[in-house]
């Protein structure tokens, strides 16, 4: 059986990236570094990384897509163009939270797991996890959250036991009053590279591996946080009341 090959993307802040895998092996990644939109950033980086991987898009076998938490807009470019790509060559999609892309790389044995990012306005998009064996379970939903509200929670879920953190923005929590307790306790914040399309990629070939992937029609995108559009609106319309 020939390996699965898999392209995957990160919209889901200013941070993204692109890569395209063949099973395990990472054939190439390239990370968005510049001020450029997604609208018309990703397909040439794309385009890029599959000829990098001398691949061509009809040979791709699957579409692995950070389906949030993160940025209305760039989430919305992502989806939108992995949905069109889907039913043009008719290849499968697994949606992959980039939260969950984060959780898998915390160190250590312990039950608990939170991983987090800089959502911006001084909030972070956050989810704390279980292990069970070698599987993550996240308990409760992913949230957008003030970072020390989020070290509480997680405090709160963990009722007293160690806990994993991991993230690209370990500076968002470090300075909150909440955190030196956590400190206290010997833990620290792991911090991992901001371009997640491998660990996307990887993850979704686990989930192709067990049958769990959707298509066009059933993706669908996790943004947490309302638009900004939506916000303003009713903003607007509650005053205006």
């Amino acid at each position: 059986m020939p390996d699965v090959i898999v392209l995957a993307i990160d919209t889901c802040d200013s941070r993204g990236s692109v890569a395209v895998l063949r099973e395990a092996a990472v054939l190439k990644v390239l990370a968005h570094e510049s001020e450029e939109d997604y609208s018309s950033w990703l397909l040439p980086a794309v385009g890029e990384c599959l000829k990098a991987s001398g691949l061509r898009m009809q040979e791709v076998d699957a579409y692995a897509a950070a389906a949030g938490p993160g940025s209305f807009t760039g989430v919305r470019v992502g989806l939108t163009s992995v949905k069109a790509w889907a039913e043009v060559y008719g290849k499968p999609i697994v949606a992959v939270s980039r939260l969950e892309s984060l959780a898998v790389e915390a160190p250590g044995e312990t039950a608990w797991v939170a991983a987090f990012f800089n959502a911006q306005r001084s909030q972070v998009f956050g989810a704390i996890y279980r292990r069970n064996g070698t599987r993550l379970e996240r308990s409760g939903d992913e949230m957008v959250i003030a970072p020390g509200e989020f070290v509480e929670a997680a405090a709160e879920t963990a009722r007293g036991e160690r806990i994993s953190w991991v993230s690209t923005d370990a500076e968002c929590v470090v300075s909150e009053g909440a955190w030196k307790a956590r400190e206290m306790r010997g833990e620290r914040v792991e911090s991992v590279s901001s371009v997640r399309a491998p660990m996307i990629g990887l993850l979704g070939l686990a989930a192709l591996a067990q049958g769990r992937f959707t298509d066009a029609l059933a993706l669908d995108a996790n943004y947490v946080r309302r638009s900004d559009a939506e916000i303003f609106w009713k903003g607007k319309a509650t005053h205006g009341r």
